[in-house]
Parts: C-alpha cells; structure tokens; sequence
C-alpha cells in the first residue's frame, strides 16, 4: 500500500505527458466522466484502488459497493489523510470535492447517502482518476 506523505508537484505539461487526455482531464481539469463508462463501475475483483497520477492507495475493494449512480462508490477511505476534502461550490450547487492528498488529483465527491449501517457516506469517484492493484499483485 502507497502512503507517502511527500507531495508530488508536477507541470501540467508533466502531467499531460504521463496521463491519458481523459485522465487528465478528470484529475486535473476536475471534469467528470459519463455516469456507467468507467473502467471500475463494475469491478468485483479483490484489491486497492489507488490514484493514477501518483500511485497513492486510496479505497479498497472492501469498502465498495454498488450505489446506482453510474460511477464506483466507496462508504470509507483506505487510510486517513490520503484523501482530502474540499468546499465545491461549481455549478451551483454546494458539495464536498474528494482529492488525493498527495497530488491534488480530483478524484470526485464525498455524498451523505452512503450505507446508514457502515458510515453513511458515498465517496463517488471516477474510474479515470483510480487505478487498481488487485490483491494477489500486493503481496
């Protein structure tokens, strides 16, 4: 698992050169991909997802779970401190932004609509800003 609290401070060139255009597009740009596109959306393999931009592990397979709203959902954070929440108030309306903590890759946003019997919350994450270890390839 990947936590280095090091952060990783890169051009935009820099990261146009290592991130696909809808990647970068997604974690640096702060677009959105269409709801059920993602590459994750339906992923029920084992492992860690972690962020394309930097490799710092994020949610795991454990914690997701499907929520109908056409992007991978997750009720908690794989460790603490490596996601980060911001005030969003684009587009009129008034959310919580989810973050890579040791990047600034936009990864989506935080919801109170989550599983009442785990913590409640929905972090709604686009499958462009994860990428995902499966948990053979950990050990």
């Amino acid at each position: 698992m990947t936590n280095d609290t090091e952060k990783i401070i890169k051009t935009e060139t820099e990261w146009q050169q290592q991130l696909t255009p809808e990647q970068y597009a997604v974690t640096r740009k702060k677009a959105t991909e269409r709801p059920f596109t993602g590459e994750y959306i339906h992923n029920k393999a084992d492992g860690t997802y972690c962020c394309v931009a930097c490799g710092q592990s994020l949610f795991s397979s454990e914690t997701k779970f499907d929520s109908g709203s056409g992007w991978p959902s997750f009720w908690d954070v794989i460790q603490q401190g490596n996601v980060e929440l911001r005030e969003d108030s684009s587009h009129g309306m008034k959310r919580v932004e989810t973050v890579c903590s040791r990047c600034g890759a936009h990864l989506g946003h935080l919801f109170d609509d989550g599983p009442q019997d785990k913590t409640g919350q929905r972090y709604c994450i686009n499958s462009a800003s994860l990428s995902f270890r499966k948990s053979e390839e950990l050990k």
